[in-house]
């Protein structure tokens, strides 16, 4: 047991080892870019580029759409009749509801 005391009390005494800890310790849990900070920037690094590649592939649809929407006719009038119910003049729209969602619809706005 003495002798584990002596080891331990050389490398203590050692100035260098004493410096040496003490940066370890300075760096990974006090300065400004410390472990616990790195952790999370990486994190918020990993979500922005889940959004980044979200929005990228986004875009990309949303350009094969206009493409799509200013070079042909029928896609343009596919697109406004799904989405803005428009119609030509002689055709009547009729809107089929389902009536279960109809009744989950009013019971929420209660």
């Amino acid at each position: 047991m003495k002798r584990v005391l002596k080891v331990i009390w050389s490398i203590v005494k050692n100035y260098y080892i004493i410096a040496t800890l003490g940066f370890v310790v300075w760096v990974g849990f006090f300065d400004n870019d410390n472990l616990v900070s790195q952790y999370k920037q990486r994190k918020e690094l990993r979500e922005l580029m889940q959004q980044k590649k979200y929005y990228v592939d986004e875009i990309q649809k949303n350009k094969d759409l206009v493409k799509a929407l200013t070079t042909d006719k029928k896609a343009l009038e596919k697109f406004g009749r799904e989405h803005y119910l428009m119609k030509r003049k002689n055709e009547d729209i009729y809107l089929i509801i389902n009536e279960n969602a109809a009744e989950n619809i009013a019971i929420n706005q209660k």
